[in-house]
């Protein structure tokens, strides 16, 4: 006889199977009813719905109970399924806003971009894995945490540059600002799209991202997993850097008073600048969590910046 529980379990439900198609006794299919619905999934749940259709008297009832029992169970599962993916791509949804509330927040520009550093993140990641895969594939396992800081430079290079090039000319004016920092997301797409092409790029998961594990009937995917845990880590992170640093006081008391901070001796057009470099940068590194749960195209950042507003 089998030793391993779960092989002996699978015959065991082979037999309740096939006891369930034959001509044997009612008080055998029983048994083999509670048997199969000893599995809860879909499969039994087909099996058992065949059952019922050819089945009558208790065989019939059982079956049907026992059907409605596993959907219940299922319907449970599911849900917690769908939360935990929405918990997930919350968390990418969290750092692309906490860059918008940074920038809304301190300068009042409502940066129609702002997805468009998701985007530069999520290619800087690809450009990465790119290279390594090309030139260094043993360090393939490490492209994440190499393209994190490129990715948070590259978007808050290009933030910097919004700010400074065009933003900080239209202050008080926000219909223009609107309309301008749309533009800067149109331009950007197109250079992407021209760059790199119109279609997805594959990014790839480190092994250390890669698989799942079970509770229950929930499959939690580690790179999932890992995405939450970041998220947590640089919202705290962040959350340091306001509360406990000197360029955090700046920030808030800027936010707080403009022209009080700026009697102060506060540069405000300076911390203007590198607010909006920080929030790029961190909408960056949303990017690099954000590729390895979904496809990287040039109009990535356009599907999740309503979200983000809304968040």
């Amino acid at each position: 006889s089998e030793t391993v529980a779960s092989v002996k379990a699978l015959l065991e439900q082979a037999r309740g199977a096939s006891i369930l198609v034959s001509d044997k006794p009612d008080t055998d299919k029983l048994a083999a009813i509670a048997l199969i619905g000893a599995r809860g999934d879909r499969d039994a749940v087909s099996l058992l719905t065949s059952v019922e259709a050819n089945a009558s008297g208790a065989v019939k009832e059982a079956a049907t109970a026992t059907i409605a029992s596993i959907n219940s169970t299922l319907a449970f599962w599911d849900a917690g399924q769908n939360i935990w993916y929405g918990i997930s791509l919350g968390s990418v949804l969290l750092l692309a806003a906490i860059g918008l509330a940074i920038t809304f927040g301190v300068m009042g520009v409502i940066n129609m971009a702002h997805g468009e550093m998701v985007m530069l993140g999520a290619y800087t990641t690809f450009v990465v894995q790119q290279v390594i895969r090309t030139s260094f594939p043993g360090l393939f396992d490490w492209s994440l945490v190499i393209a994190l800081p490129l990715a948070f430079l590259v978007a808050a290079l290009v933030g910097l540059a919004i700010e400074r090039g065009i933003i900080r000319f239209l202050y008080g004016r926000p219909l223009e600002t609107l309309l301008a920092t749309w533009g800067v997301s149109l331009i950007l797409q197109q250079a992407v799209r021209t760059i790199f092409g119109p279609t997805n790029q594959e990014v790839g998961n480190p092994s250390w991202m890669s698989g799942s594990f079970d509770i229950g009937q929930l499959a939690i995917t580690w790179n999932r997993l890992w995405i939450l845990v970041f998220a947590l880590a640089v919202f705290g992170v962040l959350l340091y850097v306001m509360k406990r640093t000197p360029w955090g006081l700046q920030m808030r008391a800027v936010t707080a008073n403009r022209r009080m901070a700026a009697s102060m001796g506060i540069k405000t057009p300076w911390v203007d600048a590198l607010t909006f470099a920080l929030g790029s940068g961190i909408a960056g590194i949303a990017g690099v969590a954000l590729s390895q749960i979904d496809n990287v195209s040039p109009n990535l950042g356009r599907g999740y910046i309503i979200d983000s507003f809304m968040v």
